[in-house]
């Protein structure tokens, strides 16, 4: 009953998945942190970046261990994300100032950020295998779940803090997805008629990869998706606030807009790998990706730099928009990725490949957020409108970037 494809890969990706995407909660708690150990929350800001850079990395390095024995990677990551929950919480807790903040960096940025980079990569190519023909649809099930957790973990952490406390939240959802994906790890199995390749000797190195001018450019391609992506979605509340200055309305949007941002990240995620599957070149999806994110912020740009203050709801409109596009083609840019390479490089070292490919994850966590928070101190206090104006010119202009290398170097060819 058990040995079919929803059972032994998609349930557990979802179990996994749907735990570690939590990680995107962090502007739920971001604040309440930095007040609880008396930090600045620039500084508590940091330990968001270090969990995407150690997911990227990890998930770099961890490509050889998930090929050759997924429950021992599934273990690990269970192991690493709950115990950086916990320790987080105690950091909360019983520390205070410098010393919080280290216990937090090390806890949440590190020990946490490797269980999601195992957790994230441990999945993908078990539910390739399972749905041969699907690989799209499979993919997008599993990362689907990870845009979701957002959205469902989000009211929960604000009913644990508001009724328990802010500790007490890391203690009970460490448990809770302990427990989840505990059971994927149970569960996920490949189909038993594949076999690994033995790769002791198969003079496969991984570095090696980015002297391949496709591989380099599906990186450089993917970075670039993530940085835009971050650059316009970690400033969703400020856009709101800028472009809508209808009192009457602003307080019910700002609440709203982040749970509609992060379902059309989780229907970008399933869309656009499903429908993959029924197009010639998966690359097709990161050139529709990319056009729809230039024409959208190009017209917001455009229509802000001449609107006058009436116009406010036009722009708030345009603004939201946006934010629904930009959200949507991040997620369908992360779960289109896989196939994408199993359509350049094959089956048989996906899971180091891919690892490899989301390295650009990490350094996007580093420059994504960064990039808008220096324009945004360039254009001086009290010029917000100037500085999302030069966001939206740079997101753009690398938008654009991304367009030319998915066109002229990905292009649509097999390449080993």
């Amino acid at each position: 009953m058990l040995e079919n494809k929803w059972m032994r890969a998609a349930a557990p990706a979802l179990l996994i998945h749907c735990s570690i995407g939590t990680v995107y909660c962090w502007s739920t708690f971001k604040a309440r942190i930095a007040e609880e150990i008396g930090m600045s929350p620039f500084a508590v800001g940091w330990a968001f970046s270090l969990a995407i850079f150690f997911l990227g990395m990890s998930a770099a390095f961890a490509g050889r261990m998930v090929e050759k024995d997924i429950k021992r990677s599934s273990l690990l990551a269970c192991v690493c994300f709950t115990v950086g929950m916990l320790g987080t919480g105690l950091c909360v807790q019983f520390a205070k100032g410098w010393a919080a903040l280290a216990g937090i960096y090390i806890f949440y940025g590190c020990i946490m950020g490797i269980g999601l980079g195992v957790g994230y990569l441990t999945p993908v190519k078990t539910l390739m295998l399972w749905f041969a023909d699907r690989k799209g649809l499979a993919t997008g099930i599993s990362i689907m779940g990870f845009g979701l957790a957002k959205a469902i973990a989000t009211p929960f952490m604000e009913l644990i803090q508001s009724r328990l406390g802010l500790a007490q939240m890391f203690y009970i959802l460490g448990a809770v997805y302990f427990v989840m994906m505990m059971l994927g790890h149970w569960l996920i199995r490949k189909p038993p008629e594949w076999h690994e390749p033995d790769d002791a000797r198969d003079g496969f190195r991984l570095l090696s990869m980015f002297r391949n001018p496709v591989f380099l450019g599906i990186w450089i391609m993917f970075f670039l998706n993530i940085h835009c992506g971050l650059a316009l979605i970690t400033y969703e509340k400020q856009i709101v606030q800028l472009t809508f200055r209808d009192a009457a309305c602003l307080a019910a949007l700002v609440s709203i807009v982040p749970s509609v941002t992060a379902a059309f990240n989780a229907l970008g995620r399933i869309g656009y790998s499903t429908v993959s599957d029924k197009m010639k070149d998966r690359n097709t999806v990161y050139k529709i990706i990319f056009t729809s994110c230039i024409v959208i912020c190009a017209t917001a740009f455009a229509t802000s730099a001449i609107a006058n203050p009436s116009s406010s709801m036009v722009l708030g409109a345009l603004a939201a928009v946006m934010l629904f596009t930009v959200n949507f083609g991040y997620g369908g840019g992360f779960s289109t990725l896989p196939a994408l390479l199993a359509s350049r490089f094959g089956m048989e070292k996906i899971s180091k490949i891919h690892g490899l490919a989301l390295s650009a994850w990490a350094a996007a966590g580093l420059t994504g957020n960064n990039m808008s928070q220096i324009i945004l101190q360039g254009a001086g206090e009290g010029h917000s409108d100037i500085g999302y104006g030069r966001i939206l010119i740079a997101v753009t202009i690398l938008y654009a970037v991304g367009l030319a290398i998915s066109a002229l170097v990905v292009g649509n060819g097999r390449s080993r």
